[in-house]
């Protein structure tokens, strides 16, 4: 039966004093698919382990199904083999003597199941992974793929509450991840889990999941479905991180609402989505995804500039021009196999303004 996780200010600091985790709090319901996303070491996996209580936290409350079952102020810290979760890791960890059916089997065996109700649920399990073929297999003869389908039939076998996965999909090559990843979101929903998943990828989270947690540095930054995500980053970093690559300076000349008049240093103005902490006469920074810059707009449009073609990089399918615009130089991304403008041409460029966002120019990116 699948159960809501409650995370509580949690906490992790280890002996160095560095705060892996640091105040983190969120909630998934069941049946629930929620991913945190981020840079290596942003505290991602660390989260995920004290879930599990492969961690013991510094502080913090984390809850599954209305259970506590760590709070360290209280001298809670429930042992994993009680919390009732499955957990995927990176490794397949299947025991390479055991066939398919055994090594599904193993955690059934392990909880005294009666014979007939732990064949007819690893059949089950088998069939839902896509594995009911290679039952009797031995599970040293299946792909990278296949093998961590045995890895993920194991975890769901005994119905656990939560399901945790670390990178599950990070040891396999490129055309099994794609395909994997395609399945385990379907998998996952078939069986109605709740899951905690953990990935520096992407695509993979947005696939994957229902809620998206973007973490750097410990913190969670924040948590919301891969489309609020992608068009409502909630600061610079996000944005960065999420593939807005293209930035210019500015300083907010006036605001209205959620959006603001901004000046760029090539003292022309356009129109931008504000966070609400930004003011009137802040310096700011613009942030622009390549792919929502329209190119060759004609007519009138808010937010509509000429910009000059510095550079072009063909890519077969698609081409990312380099252009000079107001005052700095972005990337443009045009599908399409044909490349429309020539290096030295002037082209009609519109950011559209619910696609440009302006964060303090205090704010850093991973790469800064």
């Amino acid at each position: 039966m699948s159960a809501e996780l409650n995370i509580e200010h949690l906490r992790k600091v280890f002996a160095t004093g560095v705060a892996a985790v640091d105040d983190v709090s969120f909630r998934i319901e069941r049946g629930e698919i929620v991913v945190l996303l981020g840079p290596s070491g942003c505290g991602k996996t660390t989260t995920l382990r004290c879930v599990a209580g492969l961690e013991h936290p510094t502080s913090g409350t984390i809850s599954i199904g209305g259970n506590v079952v760590s709070a360290p102020k209280r001298g809670v810290l429930l042992p994993p083999r009680l919390r009732n979760i499955g957990m995927v890791f990176q490794s397949y960890a299947v025991w390479p003597h055991m066939t398919v059916r055994q090594n599904v089997g193993y955690p059934l065996r392990h909880r005294r199941t009666p014979r007939a109700e732990r064949e007819a649920k690893i059949r089950d399990v088998l069939g839902i992974v896509g594995l009911e073929a290679y039952a009797d297999r031995p599970v040293v003869q299946l792909s990278g793929g296949q093998m961590q389908r045995v890895a993920l039939a194991r975890s769901l076998v005994y119905e656990p509450q939560l399901l945790l996965l670390d990178e599950p999909l990070s040891n396999l090559d490129a055309k099994l991840r794609l395909r994997l990843r395609d399945d385990l979101r379907r998998i996952i929903k078939r069986t109605g889990v709740t899951a905690l998943y953990v990935t520096h990828d992407q695509a993979e989270a947005v696939v994957l999941g229902d809620r998206i947690g973007v973490m750097r540095e410990g913190k969670l930054l924040q948590m919301a479905p891969a489309t609020t995500l992608y068009n409502r980053p909630a600061d610079l970093f996000v944005a960065s991180f999420t593939g807005a690559s293209n930035l210019l300076n500015g300083r907010v000349v006036q605001r209205e609402q959620e959006f603001g008049v901004i000046e760029a240093a090539s003292g022309q103005k356009l129109s931008a989505w504000l966070p609400a902490s930004v003011k009137a006469g802040e310096p700011v920074k613009i942030a622009v995804r390549p792919e929502n810059v329209r190119l060759g707009v004609n007519g009138a449009a808010e937010n509509n500039f000429t910009a000059r073609v510095t550079d072009t990089r063909y890519q077969g399918t698609q081409t990312v021009y380099e252009l000079e615009l107001l005052g700095g130089r972005i990337d443009a991304l045009e599908l399409g196999t044909l490349v429309r403008y020539p290096v030295g041409s002037d082209v009609s460029v519109v950011l559209p303004p619910d696609l440009c966002w302006a964060y303090p120019a205090g704010e850093t990116t991973d790469s800064e």
